[in-house]
């Protein structure tokens, strides 16, 4: 059954359950397996295929790629059958290489995504047990909380004071309540109260549910793929789509005029033909898309050995690039062990009341468990005899306030007890709990509370306020009408030291070049007092007031120069993060919570901790084993380092690699015979690709990762050029030296050629690696090896038997002298060109 077609929130809970044929007792093992081949992963994204065949087949999209396959083909029908057999295996060896890369990457990031999976309680062969969410099935009755993902489209079987966020399906940002009620056929989606839908998240409150709809057949994946909903290019994906553009046009152009050339001065059509697409893959990066998913999926592994989990490989490089960082200072600036310090009355003297009346509200609330209610429980544990719960209204973030409705004796009124910021509390109060059960307005000592207030605030605690009134006996329900008129008790102090290493770790943060900004709930009294003690004495502190009255312009301008967002809604944050973006930061957004998700999508990369919520944890990009910024720290260098490797191939690819096919380009218009042979171009391509496959491993200067980078296509442009006119050159040179001073035939001229081409680009890889001197900056090891491996089997090729195939002959000793003498000085003008390069940059 893959998904249940009629309108199932009209049905009774048993009828549905029969239709789907599952139970209250939940699926078997072997039954959602079965259903979950035939209805396909849980997830809006689409399966990655990542099938052995697949990915083979993919090394052939490149259009030029195809067609030179069918023209080496049509070569071998036509008689050319040595020569056709040699461009197909090296085709064929150069799609292995590829496909052996990306095979690897796919599976170094299914391994690293298994260890931040989403798991969902769920009912399996009547035990509760975790499931990963993309294997959650139609039929499957999962146990919800708060913090939980809705994992597909859900009928209620079960549920306690039930609040979703369905802000992404319909907009409304305020809870919504769900029950178990039955719904008309002919409801509206709003209307469902019995439904929760997949792209939801609940806020408080408990439920049991049967699945009914999974993946794209969800309400939220209709409307996925409805609107093709994408991850956003990140500017490294822009930068390699516009560089392979840049490439493609040159390639185009070349293939072309060579081939027009060619055929014009009477050479044989069909080697004009394989020769100018020979070209063309030699130009073509094909092994681009595969070095940079190898590349990255390192990158990812070696972050994992630094507890730092990467969810999204592209992140990565916005991740070496981020230079603000945004996150909360709970549990990230400070222990995130929070403690009751001592309840107050309205004159800050200690009561016993306010503790009692805040101990009730914390045991009996039945949302997201959260510290503040653990450190009220810790403080001093009481009894709960004769007490009895009756009804909740859970905790939101418009609201801040929780209210609990209790019922002490049969008789007597019920008590709604309601705690939450001290200024929501305020709000919702008309009078104040003095001495003796003696009740005074609230006005008459409004002024002192505040002071009081603002001198712990000072202090760096935080203060919730507690409040209570009496409820007629047949009241059944609370509504948000009932926190209304209530009686202020007093005030929570709690406290959140600071880490006790966060000094060291912000100041390692600032020496990366990424700046701390702290956003949080906590008034700004508070939030100055932290933020000094962490380092910043005076810190720029920006309200959610103030940021209600600003537009996105002035909000731009002022964020950059902010320190603390201090009283922020939840909405709040993803403005912020707009607002840094457009003033052009390269923004990370480090969240846990529930109403974290908005700005953890929003963020340039947004990162969360494996314990957070899990909507937080799904709709992160990193997820940080360890709540330690020193993690985040390590996991910033092994992005960059993965980014500068990226970057390293791209500056190989478009400097000896392009001189060389430029070269053989111009040689091919004035040379009488074809400077190389198809299968020798193609060979040429192969072997020098070989070492630039090892450079994930390479090492990198400490000066690529001491500060954030970004990709600059108008850099890579002028390297491309400026390197690729120094290959040309000395190809030049050796065609000259060839010709003209050791009159080379044609076999010797594309033997000498080829070795002097081919060494040249796999030992220029050591010099355009760097910024440094080569001989300062060390490659790494596998570079190294295959960089000599690739030089001996060059020279060993006209040696071996495979030469005649080939197309090579033995060389006099002479032309080794020649051919060293030029790899030599092309090394040296380069090494010089390099450090000019660099300086004027």
């Amino acid at each position: 059954m893959v998904s249940f077609a009629g309108a199932y929130w009209n049905l009774t809970a048993e009828r549905l359950l029969e239709k789907l044929s599952s139970g209250r007792e939940g699926l078997t093992q072997e039954e959602a397996v079965k259903r979950l081949k035939e209805a396909g992963p849980n997830t809006l994204k689409g399966s990655l295929n990542t099938h052995g065949l697949f990915l083979f087949l993919r090394q052939f999209k490149s259009p030029i790629t195809l067609i030179l396959i069918f023209s080496a083909t049509l070569s071998f029908f036509l008689g050319e059958r040595t020569d056709a057999f040699i461009i197909l295996v090296i085709i064929m060896v150069s799609a292995v290489l590829g496909f052996w890369q990306e095979r690897s990457a796919a599976n170094a990031l299914g391994r690293l995504l298994q260890l931040v999976q989403v798991d969902i309680p769920a009912l399996r062969d009547g035990k509760e047990c975790r499931i990963a969410l993309e294997h959650i099935v139609p039929g499957d009755i999962v146990v919800l909380s708060a913090g939980n993902t809705v994992p597909g489209d859900c009928r209620l079987l079960d549920s306690k004071d039930l609040y979703t966020n369905e802000a992404s399906l319909t907009g409304e940002t305020f809870p919504v309540e769900k029950k178990c009620d039955q719904v008309p056929e002919m409801a509206s989606l709003s209307e469902r109260c019995n439904t929760l839908y997949m792209g939801t998240h609940v806020i408080s409150g408990m439920a049991s549910a049967v699945v009914v709809r999974t993946g794209l057949h969800t309400e939220f994946g209709a409307i996925s793929q409805h609107l093709r909903r994408m991850q956003p290019e990140t500017e490294f994906e822009k930068g390699i789509r516009r560089f392979g553009y840049l490439l493609m046009e040159v390639t185009l152009i070349l293939v072309v005029i060579i081939f027009s050339i060619n055929v014009f001065l009477h050479k044989p059509v069909m080697d004009s033909f394989l020769f100018s697409l020979a070209i063309a893959v030699g130009l073509t990066p094909q092994l681009l898309p595969a070095i940079i998913s190898i590349n990255l999926a390192r990158g990812a592994t070696n972050m994992a050995r630094q507890s730092v989990i990467v969810k999204r490989l592209s992140a990565i490089e916005n991740f070496g690039s981020m230079n603000v960082l945004c996150s909360d200072k709970t549990g990230t600036i400070t222990k995130g062990e929070v403690t009751l310090y001592k309840a107050l009355d309205y004159e800050g003297k200690e009561d016993s009341t306010v503790l009692r009346m805040a101990w009730l509200n914390a045991s009996f609330e039945s949302g997201f468990a959260n510290p503040i209610d653990l450190a009220i429980k810790n403080y001093a544990p009481q009894d709960l005899a004769g007490i009895v719960k009756k009804d909740e209204l859970p905790y939101d973030f418009i609201r801040k306030r929780l209210s609990i409705l209790v019922a002490g004796e049969p008789s007597a009124p019920l008590t709604l007890i309601t705690k939450g910021a001290f200024e929501k509390i305020i709000s919702v109060c008309s009078d104040v709990a003095g001495k003796e059960g003696k009740r005074m307005p609230l006005e008459e000592v409004k002024d002192n509370l505040v002071k009081l207030y603002t001198s712990f605030s000072e202090e760096g605690y935080r203060i919730l306020g507690v409040a209570c009134k009496n409820i007629s006996s047949a009241s059944t329900s609370l509504t948000m009408e009932d926190e209304k008129d209530m009686t202020f008790l007093g005030m929570l102090l709690l406290t959140d030291p600071p880490k006790a290493d966060i000094v060291a770790a912000l100041q390692e943060l600032h020496q990366l070049g990424i700046s701390m900004k702290i956003i949080t709930g906590d008034n700004a009294l508070v939030a100055a007092h932290i933020s000094r003690l962490v380092g910043q004495p005076d810190p720029v502190i920006l309200t959610g007031a103030e940021i209600r009255d600003m537009n996105t312009e002035a909000l731009s301008r002022q964020a950059g120069r902010t320190h603390v967002f201090a009283a922020v809604e939840p909405g709040q944050k993803e403005q912020i993060l707009v607002a840094l973006k457009k003033a052009g930061y390269v923004v990370g957004f480090m969240g846990d919570g529930i109403n974290d998700a908005p700005a953890l999508r929003s963020a340039d990369v947004g990162i969360s901790v494996n314990g957070a919520a899990d909507v937080a944890k799904e709709a992160a990009d990193i997820v940080l084993l360890g709540n330690d910024l020193k993690v985040l720290a390590q996991g910033v260098r092994e992005g960059r380092k993965t980014f500068a490797n990226t970057m390293k191939y791209i500056f190989m690819a478009t400097s000896a690699n392009f001189g060389n096919m430029f070269s053989m380009a111009g040689a091919s218009l004035f040379l009488p015979f074809l400077p190389l042979l198809p299968k020798q171009v193609l060979l040429t391509n192969l072997l020098t690709d070989i070492p630039e496959m090892t450079i994930a491993t390479d090492a990198v200067d400490p000066s690529l990762i001491a500060a954030p980078r970004k990709m600059d296509l108008s850099f890579i442009r002028k390297f491309m050029i400026v390197f690729g006119v120094i290959s040309s050159l000395f190809d030049y040179a050796t065609f000259g030296i060839l010709l003209y001073w050791l009159k080379a035939p044609p076999a010797e001229f594309r033997t000498g050629w080829f070795l002097e081409s081919v060494v040249s680009a796999s030992l220029i890889v050591l010099v355009v690696r760097t910024s440094q001197p080569f001989y300062k900056s060390r490659p790494g090891k596998y570079l190294i090896i295959s960089t000599i491996l690739i030089v001996l089997v060059t020279l060993a090729l006209p040696l071996s038997p495979f030469a005649g195939l080939l197309g090579f002959v033995r060389l006099p000793v002479r032309f080794y002298g020649w051919m060293s003498a030029i790899v030599l000085f092309y090394i040296i003008a380069a090494e010089t060109a390099k450090r000019i390069f660099y300086h004027r940059r």
